[in-house]
């Protein structure tokens, strides 16, 4: 069950409540829209449960990316079904009705993803609301499901690109850009509720705006652009951090880059290049084969502390072991900062799933393994080089032992490392052991560096000062 605390509610007696339990599974773009049903959930006074034995019925945000996570959901479904018995699916596998009802057919409804109002809809057919005077009086603030110092804002929804081994165009249509006004007053209401990064998220986030022909619209008396050059610029304008997950490499991510260099956003590009080799890249239909590291040494000249992360799939159907040194060697040439990989995994109605050339799961196995070392090497020896460097670090959690004083250790990240996905820094807090809060960005001397992890001491906390109003936070970090 995710862990959603709800909001003191004392004029509201909690018998009186319909409890919704939620499970949110999948990527970041997933957790946006659970966030944006559980806001309607309470808007409309209903209370969500921490436990199945408090539901009365369950919502299960669904992922249908690749075999596993399609079991996973199923699993969840089944689940929240025995523990129950009324269960609401919605999510990328809701637009694969078929195979749910395979495995459950006894599921409450099925709806597909970015389904707000039909979920809502059947929440009240299963669970209608009594005439209550004391629901009026429910807070209508947005939930967020990470932390309040950061947040995910989906500029896009959908994918424009044929890739053979996805079929998100299947499940969530073609690109839909938002317009940039509405992108920009929601990152406006997030910092000046107190959220200091910001990562900005879609399905190719530099193709942000070519569905609407780059429309304007209008941000506080201007006239922005839906592009992602100009987005970026006003968003950086507003003083958090700003990450930028997604990025196919366009031309005018050079552009974005610049403002990386400049300061404006964070140095940091999440890149899924998925491989290297042409033959494999033709055939997995994606772009940019064959000018990858030529890209990334030229996003290189212009920003030296740009930190690029990507994703690589390993044992594509007609890989050959000379298509695989290609991946290593670029690789090592590449110095990729942040690289995660998985063995290719078949994915139901993806045209790959019917290639030949198939690849042995063992051999699949050991060039993972291959790979990863390569990519450990690298990150270790990057790494390395922050040994003895003082760099800012957002603070997302205590990590005391036991025997410790209250906030003596902490963890927290650098500008080049995205919450779930990439490293951390283990930090002494020193002589500010119990001054430094979570959502703190301190100032930290790197004293140490593992394969994937740094380690150091807090120097000093920065004030926090965004060119955003703070919302009951005025002359405070």
């Amino acid at each position: 069950m995710t862990d959603v605390r709800t909001p003191p509610t004392a004029a509201v007696p909690t018998d009186a409540l319909k409890k919704v339990g939620f499970i949110s599974l999948g990527c970041p773009k997933a957790l946006v829209d659970s966030e944006r049903i559980l806001t309607q959930l309470r808007a409309e006074g209903y209370q969500v449960a921490g436990s199945y034995e408090d539901a009365d019925t369950v919502i299960v945000n669904t992922c249908g990316f690749i075999t596993p996570a399609v079991e996973e959901s199923l699993n969840a479904i089944g689940e929240a079904l025995d523990a129950t018995g009324k269960v609401i699916v919605t999510g990328c596998l809701g637009e694969r009705p078929e195979t749910i009802m395979e495995r459950h057919p006894k599921v409450a409804a099925i709806t597909g993803s970015e389904a707000v109002d039909d979920v809502m809809r059947h929440v009240r057919e299963l669970l209608p609301q009594d005439d209550n005077p004391f629901t009026s009086l429910l807070p209508s603030t947005g939930v967020k499901l990470t932390p309040r110092h950061y947040a995910y804002v989906k500029i896009a929804e959908g994918c424009n690109h044929t890739c053979s081994f996805c079929i998100i165009p299947k499940l969530r249509g073609l690109q839909v850009s938002r317009d940039a006004g509405a992108v920009l007053y929601e990152a406006f209401r997030l910092i000046a509720g107190g959220t200091k990064e910001l990562m900005i998220i879609s399905q190719d986030t530099s193709a942000y705006g070519v569905d609407v022909r780059y429309r304007e619209s209008e941000f506080q008396g201007e006239q922005v652009r839906a592009h992602l050059v100009d987005l970026a610029q006003k968003l950086g304008e507003m003083g958090a951090w700003v990450r930028m997950h997604y990025i196919y490499p366009y031309p005018h991510i050079e552009n974005v880059v610049r403002l990386m260099a400049e300061g404006k956003i964070l140095p940091y590009l999440d890149v899924p290049l998925q491989h290297a080799a042409p033959s494999v890249l033709k055939r997995m239909r994606r772009p940019g084969a064959g000018k990858q590291l030529e890209t990334i040494r030229r996003w290189r000249e212009i920003c030296p502390e740009l930190t690029i992360r990507s994703t690589f799939i390993v044992g594509f159907p007609g890989e050959t072991e000379s298509d695989f040194q290609l991946l290593l060697d670029f690789l090592e040439d590449a110095r990729l900062d942040r690289v995660g990989a998985f063995t290719y995994s078949e994915v139901e109605e993806a045209d790959a799933t019917h290639f030949e050339d198939r690849v042995p799961e063992a051999v699949k196995q050991e060039r993972l393994a291959r790979f990863m070392e390569v990519a450990q090497r690298i990150s270790a020896e990057k790494l390395q080089e922050k040994v003895g460097r003082v760099m800012d670090v957002i603070i997302d959690e205590f990590n005391d032992d036991e025997g410790d004083a209250p906030g003596t250790k902490l963890i927290g990240r650098t500008k080049g490392d995205a919450p779930g996905i990439d490293g951390q820094v283990y930090l002494y807090a020193g002589d500010l052991a119990g001054q430094v809060k979570i959502g703190d960005i301190v100032e930290a001397i790197i004293e140490d560096a593992d394969e994937y992890d740094l380690y150091g001491e807090v120097q000093a906390v920065k004030p926090w000062k965004p060119n955003v109003p703070m919302l009951g936070h005025f002359g405070k970090h």
